[in-house]
Formats: C-alpha cells, sequence, structure tokens
C-alpha cells in the first residue's frame, strides 16, 4: 500500500479479474422464487492478496478509487445480467454497490445514463446499493441525484438499517425502493412478543416510506412467517442463499431437481 493509502488497481492481477463479484438470492417469501441479486465483491491486489469489501471499501472512498471500482463493478454486473437473460433466468434486478463519492460528481447522471443506454440494458433491472453512512454523511445534493435517477428507472437500496450505523430518521431524507434490515435488528425476531413488536414498528416505518423492506440474515421459514405477518415481503442470508459466482447461479426449479436426484 502507498503511503497514500490508496490500493493499487488494475483490470486483472495474475490472470485473475481485478473485480471479483459474486450474488446472492433475495427470495419473495410469498412465492418462494428469487426476486433479486445482490451482488458482493472481492478485490484481487497485486501486491495486499484478495480484501474483502470491509477492507477496501472505507480506504477506496478517500479517494476516486471508489469511483473506478464502481465502474469496474458495473462492466461485471452488465455482463453477469447478459449471461443470466442467455439462461432464460427471471431477475427483477441486480445490485451494484454505488459509494457515495459517485453520487457527488459533477453530471454522474448524465454519464450514468448514457453508459446504461450504449450498453443496451434497461435501467429497472438494476439497483443500486448505498452504505448506511449514507444516513450519517449524506446531503441534499446527493438526495437529489438519487431523486433523478430514480426516475430515469433505476432502482436504489440502503444496506444494514437499523444497526448502530444507521440513524432511523434520516431514512426519510432519502427516496430508496429497497431496506436491508441489517442482521442486529432481525437477530431479534421471534424472542419475544415484544422484540416481534418493535420490528413489525420499523418495518411499518420503511413502508411508509414508500420502501419495501428486505430482512438479512434469515435461515428458517419460521423467521420468514413471522416477517409474512408483519409485511416484511423479502428475505436474504442462508434459507435464500449464500453468495456464489456468476456461473453457480441455477434457476430454482434447477436446484430443486439437483435435491430430489440426491
Amino acid at each position: 500500500m502507498a503511503d497514500t493509502g490508496e490500493i493499487t488497481l488494475k483490470t486483472d492481477v495474475g490472470g485473475l479479474r481485478a473485480v471479483d463479484m459474486q450474488y446472492r438470492g433475495i427470495r419473495e417469501i410469498e412465492t418462494g422464487s428469487i426476486a433479486f441479486f445482490q451482488s458482493a465483491t472481492k478485490l484481487n491486489t497485486p501486491g495486499l492478496g484478495t480484501l474483502a469489501p470491509e477492507t477496501f471499501r472505507p480506504v477506496a472512498e478517500l479517494s476516486k478509487q471508489s469511483i473506478t471500482l464502481f465502474e469496474l463493478e458495473m462492466e461485471q454486473a452488465i455482463e453477469t445480467m447478459g449471461k443470466l437473460k442467455e439462461r432464460d433466468f427471471y431477475f427483477r434486478w441486480l445490485s451494484v454497490y454505488m459509494p457515495m463519492n459517485y453520487l457527488m460528481e459533477r453530471a454522474c447522471e448524465t454519464r450514468l445514463v448514457s453508459y446504461i443506454d450504449e450498453k443496451g440494458v434497461d435501467s429497472n433491472r438494476l439497483c443500486f446499493e448505498l452504505s448506511p453512512t449514507l444516513l450519517r454523511d449524506g446531503n441534499m445534493q446527493v438526495a437529489r441525484v438519487i431523486a433523478n435517477l430514480r426516475n430515469r428507472g433505476f432502482h436504489f437500496l440502503i444496506s444494514d438499517f437499523g444497526g448502530s450505523r444507521s440513524p432511523l430518521m434520516k431514512l426519510s431524507d432519502f427516496q430508496v425502493d429497497y431496506v436491508i434490515l441489517s442482521r442486529e435488528l432481525t437477530g431479534y425476531i421471534g424472542k419475544s412478543e415484544r422484540s416481534n413488536a418493535a420490528l413489525h414498528s420499523v418495518i411499518q416505518f420503511v413502508n411508509g416510506l414508500g420502501a419495501d423492506t428486505i430482512a438479512d440474515g434469515i435461515s428458517n421459514a419460521t423467521q420468514a412467517e413471522i416477517l409474512y405477518q408483519n409485511e416484511c415481503r423479502y428475505v436474504a442470508g442462508p434459507l435464500a442463499g449464500k453468495y456464489t459466482a456468476e456461473r453457480y447461479l441455477r434457476k430454482k426449479t434447477d436446484a430443486i431437481l439437483e435435491e430430489e436426484n440426491t
């Protein structure tokens, strides 16, 4: 790592892609089908090896490196979308992490829309994941850009909502489509009537702002049933599937057939 604390970025490292994206399904409780795909990225570097998001993103977001990473991730995500389409794999959207630095760039809206048009991608098939630090550090300029891009058809989600890094009331400042409830919150599911009531209040708060909730860390049908009764429609975590490389993504019917044959 250089004295500036920056990470050396290349498009490939030792024959591997610098950006290694994996995807997990987000399951709709009512139908049991995969509705969305959330991406997670590992970074291959020449000097530091493979880095997890929690390691490289805080460093990258101190500079324009985060924007370079976003562009690399967008390129790979669009490639994945094309491959899934070839397999007739239906999904509503696929997420890409968007750094707040990008939202503060001049003319970022025009650049993004032009790029998507050039690639021939439907904007409704892309959802940009935002860090919960947006609620702490975001400003009205960022809120305006998010609103404008939503008007262009893009979706936005805030991850890890309800944890120590995300002040709840600040959510009202930003128009997002989806909110992923943190494992810190969902860990209270089923512990007591009071904990279920508290979770219900958070879900109602999010829904009241026009966003859908996605509960993270869900591992069994009992938790999913409690969530559904409390008007949460989507789950992520062990029950929905783990992060995996694009080549391993399969239709639900394929997975069921494989399980029946084992």
